[in-house]
């Protein structure tokens, strides 16, 4: 797993494919339920990462990511609720955002005003609709410190003219490659526009390492989830 040293009382890791139980396509540590794996080994997966950050997987939140632009406060245990972003300001309430190319991204708050934390699910749609913003602004007026994690690059990441317009207009003409999109570097100006001070971006790509990510780009829909994870310690 990837660790962030987060600015504050939290802990926080981007996961990869190692070290779980399950077997063929979602080897090994597939988090993710909405696919074909036995429940019961994503069920084990999701107690080997909530272990690495200290948390009870009991009381892991986690939402039904829909592409969208809504943040939803997490409950210890809660699932199932439509949105792409969660928030905590209360300890040993782990949280988590699933990515199979998307981009998983853990922000933090820093300054004096209490611990506050939110993980996002940031895909094009969810990008171009302000998750970003719209997971910041949970976390108030304080300054807030943010990374993405591994996440589909722009060498593997092609798209139509009608979303490379809608990311040029949004965005700018940097976050394309001719016809290849950047989604983290995307995420970052999204980040950096809302008012987040400090960026930390974990360079690898889903695509170009099947060894470490689940990727939909690379294996269409027979894959697994990796993501984001983290706690208010």
């Amino acid at each position: 797993m990837i660790h962030w040293s987060a600015p504050g009382p939290y802990e926080a890791v981007f996961t990869t494919r190692a070290g779980g139980v399950s077997e063929g396509p979602y080897s090994s540590l597939n988090l993710g339920r909405m696919t074909a794996d036995e429940p019961d080994r994503v069920d084990e997966n999701r107690c080997r990462a909530c272990a690495a950050i200290g948390a009870d997987a009991a009381r892991l939140a986690l939402n039904r990511q829909v592409h969208g632009a809504r943040p939803n406060r997490a409950r210890a245990g809660g699932r199932g609720e439509p949105g792409d972003a969660l928030w905590t300001h209360e300890a040993d309430v782990p949280v988590a955002a699933l990515t199979a190319d998307c981009v998983p991204i853990a922000v933090a708050r820093m300054d004096g005003q209490g611990p506050a934390l939110a993980v996002v699910h940031a895909g094009w749609r969810g990008l171009l609709a302000g998750i970003v913003e719209a997971a910041l602004g949970t976390l108030g007026n304080g300054r807030v410190a943010a990374a993405l994690g591994p996440a589909i690059g722009a060498c593997c990441y092609e798209v139509g003219p009608d979303v490379a317009a809608q990311l040029r207009d949004r965005f700018g003409s940097s976050v394309l490659r001719g016809t290849h999109a950047d989604l983290p570097a995307a995420a970052e100006r999204a980040l950096r526009e809302a008012g987040c001070t400090r960026v930390e971006r974990v360079e690898l790509c889903t695509a170009c390492h099947p060894e470490l990510f689940f990727s939909h780009r690379r294996d269409g829909r027979v894959t697994g989830r990796q993501g984001v994870i983290g706690v208010v310690a």
